[in-house]
């Protein structure tokens, strides 16, 4: 999907909401525990229940590793039910977060963006800039894929690292700087934390152009408000994820119907943060 594309369907649908597949076995409701892929069964519900108040979905790849052989036959088949029913309508990203030496990389980007090699196409994928450019190159080899670069994270130990400053600019900021010059808005975007919202100020004028992943609100704590205020740009450039929130809005035979709930009204709300914007 070209950046003009998402930029349509984000207007199209009044939404930059990303719905993270973190489907974990045993949150998902009891009565799916007697299908033979409840996993599968459960992702299903919820895109279907979802997919036209959504623009993106985001497969946790731990959700699926942790479970072998079993998890990745509920990946692949999510993602091929996604690629061939809803072709063009969900922006699809593969939440791995790899980042190794280049022939490494190589292979890790075969896994996600190669049918052919994995069974599995997805349009962008997570990557961890720390070994640096040659871990990160072999992701953008392949024409009309994205790549998510982590620059600034949710989590508390962000601290420890992202927020260090030789005295001119943060860890995060060099991240920024330094990563926009390998790719380009068009194949290229940032991981930035919801709680990290008063950030985006500064990320904005380091990567004004970008789109933007942004987890964390929600169940996390972050605020959507805060994160259009400071975060919107253009052509929107964001992408808000909520995973346990909509996810496991209910663990009975309700769940899909319950998720839909909350999915409208984060769209609903995002429809508004559009407007204000001017888009």
């Amino acid at each position: 999907m070209t950046r003009s594309d998402l930029i349509s369907l984000i207007r199209r649908k009044r939404s930059f909401l990303c719905i993270g597949l973190d489907s974990d076995l045993s949150k998902i409701p009891p009565h799916l525990l007697d299908d033979e892929d409840p996993v599968f069964a459960f992702n299903k519900a919820i895109v279907d229940a979802t997919h036209e108040l959504t623009v993106a979905i985001k497969p946790n790849f731990a959700f699926y590793e942790s479970r072998g052989i079993l998890g990745f036959a509920s990946l692949e088949k999510t993602i091929r039910y996604v690629n061939d029913r809803y072709s063009g309508e969900l922006f699809t990203i593969a939440d791995a977060k790899r980042g190794d030496i280049g022939n490494t990389s190589e292979q890790y980007a075969r896994a996600v963006f190669d049918i052919t090699s994995s069974g599995m196409e997805f349009d962008a994928v997570t990557v961890a800039p720390y070994m640096g450019e040659d871990s990160v190159k072999p992701f953008l080899s392949y024409p009309g894929k994205w790549i998510i670069v982590l620059a600034l994270t949710s989590n508390k130990g962000a601290m420890d690292f992202q927020f260090f400053s030789d005295g001119k600019r943060r860890l995060f900021e060099q991240v920024l700087i330094r990563s926009a010059a390998w790719g380009s808005p068009e194949n290229m975007m940032f991981v930035v934390g919801a709680t990290q919202a008063a950030m985006l100020a500064d990320i904005r004028k380091i990567v004004p152009g970008h789109f933007l992943l942004v987890p964390g609100v929600g169940a996390q704590g972050g605020s959507l408000e805060e994160v259009g205020r400071f975060g919107l740009n253009h052509d929107c450039g964001l992408l808000v994820n909520s995973s346990r929130g909509i996810l496991y809005s209910s663990t009975g035979k309700d769940f899909a119907e319950k998720a839909r709930s909350e999915a409208i009204r984060m769209q609903n709300e995002m429809a508004g943060i559009l407007a204000s914007g001017g888009l």
